[in-house]
C-alpha cells in the first residue's frame, strides 16, 4: 500500500494519503489508533471510499454510536441510519466548538465524510483545545476557573418533542437526569432546561488543560441562552479575545470528495466556514473510540 503521511497543518493533525486509491479497510488499525492518540485529528485522503465504506471503516474503530437526540441543529438522516447524518441543513459559519458540550453525555469521537465538497468555501475548521488553552490570557483562564457556563433554554412542547425525539415526558425527565440537566415543566408542557459545565477541562490523560466547550457558536447564534453560572454575563472583551485566538490558530480542512476525518472530541474543537453551494454534502457520525484513550 503506497501511503504518504504528513501534517494537516503546522498546528494540528496528520493527513494520511493513499497514492494509489487503496482500500482503506486494509490499513493497519493499531497504527491508526496510535497516531490518533498522539495527534487527535486524522484526515484520510485518496482512498477508495463511499458512504458504506465510511460506515464500515468507522465501525472498525468506534463503538456506542448515538443518534443526536437532544442536538442543537436539525440534521438529516442518511439512508435510514440514525447514526449517519448530514450537516448541511444550514449554510452559515459555525464557530469552533466541542460536539454537544451543552450536555453531560458527549460523543468522545466524531467522524466526518465528504460525500460532495462545496465548489468553494465550506471548509471544516479544527483547533487543538490544548493550544487554545495555552493561547488564552491568564486573566481569562482565571475567570473560567472561577465561573462555569450555564445554558438556559426554553422550548415549547412541540420543540422539545422534536429535539429529543420523544413525546414521553418521563423519557425526557430521564434524559435530563442522565445529563445533569435541571428541568422545569410548565403547565402547557413547555419546558425550561438549565445545564452548567466548565469551559476548561482536564485532558483525558490528566496532563493538560483543554479549552473545549460550546461557548463560541452559542454566543454567535443564540447569545441570550448562555451566561455564567452566577447569571452574570460573559464580558464582550472575553468573547472578542476567544474569537481572536480561535481565528489565529484554526486550521481549515479543504474537502475533497471521499475524504474521511477522525476527531478526538475530548481535545479538538471543530466548526465550519460558510458556504453557498447547495451540493455540498458532509456526513457526521458520533460515537466513542473502540480502544482505550
Amino acid at each position: 500500500m503506497n501511503i504518504e503521511i504528513q501534517p494537516i497543518s503546522e498546528r494540528i493533525g496528520l493527513k494520511i494519503t493513499s497514492v494509489d486509491n487503496a482500500n482503506i479497510l486494509k490499513l493497519d488499525l493499531e497504527s491508526i489508533i496510535n497516531l490518533f492518540k498522539s495527534y487527535g485529528v486524522l484526515l484520510f485522503r485518496g482512498f477508495a471510499t463511499n458512504t458504506e465504506i465510511f460506515k464500515e471503516f468507522s465501525n472498525l474503530l468506534s463503538t456506542d454510536f448515538i443518534d443526536y437526540a437532544g442536538g442543537a441543529f436539525a440534521r438529516r438522516v442518511i439512508n435510514g441510519d440514525k447514526t449517519l447524518l448530514s450537516v448541511n441543513d444550514y449554510q452559515f459559519e459555525i464557530k469552533l466548538h466541542g460536539e454537544m458540550y451543552y450536555q453531560k453525555t458527549i460523543p468522545l469521537m466524531v467522524w466526518f465524510f465528504c460525500a460532495h465538497p462545496a465548489s468553494e468555501a465550506g471548509e471544516t475548521t479544527v483547533c487543538d483545545g490544548r493550544q487554545f488553552f495555552n493561547e488564552v490570557s491568564s486573566s481569562t483562564k482565571k475567570l473560567f476557573s472561577q465561573k462555569k457556563l450555564k445554558f438556559t433554554i426554553s422550548m415549547s412542547k412541540e420543540d422539545w418533542q422534536r429535539k429529543y425525539q420523544t413525546e414521553d415526558l418521563s423519557k425526557l425527565e430521564e434524559i435530563c437526569r442522565n445529563n445533569y440537566t435541571h428541568l422545569k415543566v410548565n403547565a402547557d408542557k413547555s419546558i425550561i432546561i438549565e445545564y452548567i459545565c466548565p469551559a476548561i477541562i482536564p485532558s483525558s490523560c490528566g496532563k493538560y488543560q483543554v479549552f473545549i466547550n460550546s461557548l463560541l457558536p452559542t454566543k454567535q447564534l443564540n447569545p441570550k441562552i448562555l451566561n455564567f453560572d452566577d447569571d452574570s454575563e460573559i464580558p464582550d472583551d472575553v468573547i472578542a479575545e476567544l474569537n481572536e485566538v480561535a481565528e489565529r490558530i484554526t486550521t481549515n480542512i479543504v474537502w475533497q470528495k471521499g475524504d474521511i476525518l477522525m476527531i478526538d472530541n475530548t481535545r479538538v474543537l471543530h466548526g465550519r466556514r460558510a458556504f453557498a453551494d447547495e451540493k455540498r454534502d458532509i456526513y457526521i457520525r458520533l460515537c466513542a473510540p473502540a480502544f482505550s484513550a
